[in-house]
């Protein structure tokens, strides 16, 4: 049904977050019932025109489901989303595919942080400082023990 543009700019944050969450859906008749969102031309003029707050809702959910997506059928679809996005505005397209990389390439090294403490952590247990030792975050990687107080974690003082 209608929607008045400016009615439609106070709904796109909750609206928007629902749908990535919908598309994101291991259900594929929830995705897919999203993804038909798009299929509205009216809905997608609206879009159009603020793109620039919709995108990077969206973006972060569509890239993942492109890659991860179990139905060839959601991952189709969102194929033709993203491509909607790249046409409607490439620059910031380009943008929030170069931020979703970044971000996930830090993730990747924070897991790989985390995995490095567990194991210097299980380390000690199989081998304990000898009595009076205090275990110190000298025993810690720099880098990791930066990490830990970055991420506001009290595992390392």
């Amino acid at each position: 049904d209608i929607i008045e543009p400016e009615q439609f700019k106070k709904i796109i944050d909750p609206l928007f977050r629902q749908l990535a969450k919908c598309v994101s859906s291991p259900h594929f008749q929830v995705a897919e019932r999203a993804l038909y969102f798009w299929n509205n031309e009216y809905i997608l003029s609206l879009i159009e025109d603020t793109s620039s707050l919709v995108m990077p809702i969206m973006f972060p959910a569509l890239y993942r489901i492109s890659k991860e997506h179990w139905n060839q059928t959601i991952v189709a679809l969102v194929y033709n989303v993203l491509k909607t996005f790249m046409e409607m505005n490439g620059k910031l397209f380009d943008e929030l595919t170069s931020t979703y990389k970044g971000e996930r390439i830090r993730e990747k090294q924070r897991e790989k942080d985390r995995d490095a403490f567990w194991k210097k952590m299980e380390a000690l247990e199989l081998n304990p400082p000898a009595e009076g030792k205090e275990v110190t975050p000298s025993l810690f990687p720099e880098k990791l023990t930066d990490y830990l107080k970055k991420d506001g974690s009290n595992v390392v003082p």
